[in-house]
Order: C-alpha cells, then sequence, then structure tokens
C-alpha cells in the first residue's frame, strides 16, 4: 500500500500534553478498552505499547537545502504519535532510485525491523516515474513496510504561484 496526504499544511500547535493530561487519557483509553484501575495486574512495561516507527528519506540534488522538508516530515510523523528512527539525506540529484545507497538504506531499516515505513516530503524525492517510484513502493511493502509521501500536491502548488 502507497499512502500520500493531500489537503491543506496545517500550522505548528505548538500545545504540548500536560503530564496530568496524558495520564486523564490514558484513563479514558483503557476504561473505553474494560480495563478499569487495579484491575490490570500488567507491570507497566510489558503493559507499554511501542510507537509505530519511521524513517524519514530525503533527496535532491547536490546543493539542496533539506531544512524545511526535514521540518515538515518530523512534524508530521510527531503528529501521528510515529517514532523517527532515522533521518537519510541524500544528494544524489538525478540517479534512478536502485542507484542511491540512502534509498537502500531506507529499505534496510524497514527490511531489519527497525521501522515500518518510509517518509518523504515528495514523491520526486523517490521517482518522478511512475514506475521507479511503484517498485519502489513494492520493494518497501515486501520489506514489511509501507512508502509514505508527505505532500503529492506539491507540483500542483508551485505551478500555481
Amino acid at each position: 500500500m502507497v499512502s500520500t496526504e493531500g489537503g491543506q499544511r496545517q500550522g505548528r500547535t505548538g500545545v504540548r500534553r500536560t503530564e496530568r493530561d496524558l495520564r486523564r487519557r490514558q484513563a479514558l483509553a483503557d476504561a473505553a478498552a474494560g480495563v478499569f484501575p487495579g484491575e490490570a495486574d500488567v507491570p507497566a512495561e510489558a503493559a507499554r505499547i511501542e510507537r509505530f516507527r519511521c524513517v524519514i528519506y530525503l533527496c535532491g540534488a547536490p546543493s539542496t537545502d533539506f531544512a524545511a522538508p526535514r521540518e515538515e516530515c518530523t512534524e508530521y510523523a510527531e503528529a501521528f504519535g510515529w517514532e523517527i528512527t532515522d533521518v537519510i539525506e541524500e544528494r544524489a540529484g538525478l540517479l534512478p532510485p536502485y542507484g542511491r545507497a540512502g534509498l537502500g538504506q531506507a529499505v534496510e531499516c524497514v527490511r531489519s525491523g527497525e521501522a515500518g515505513a518510509v517518509l518523504t516530503a515528495w514523491r520526486s524525492m523517490i521517482s518522478s516515474v511512475p514506475q521507479e517510484y511503484d517498485e519502489v513502493a513494492r520493494e518497501i511493502e515486501k520489506a514489511g513496510g509501507f512508502l509514505h509521501v508527505k505532500d503529492v500536491t506539491r507540483r500542483e502548488r508551485g505551478a500555481a504561484r
């Protein structure tokens, strides 16, 4: 499965939940699941649910500044509660996807179980050629994860400006 995110970019909220709010939300989730305080005799570490993990992959020309797309991907992952295991920045230019060491490293993160997804800012960071893009997405799926593109409308917005 290849997933994409369309729609408008939302500004940074800057709101962080307090410890009290997190405990209250956990209690509500436990109650919704039918687990009430004192009923679960499971040690806290055993009950801990691991966060979904992803690797951010950014690719561009040798002079590309990745600061903005890195920040956008980081904020996007944090909005979904995803843990970022690695950020791979590759300045490979127009090399096909299978000629890029960084993309191979991102796929290997999925294959090894270190991450469940490869998150990238724009579809063109994988490939502007649909067949190549689809091949990479299938390879990531075979490795046990998925490819997620944060912003597929970049070209459309750029043309409208």
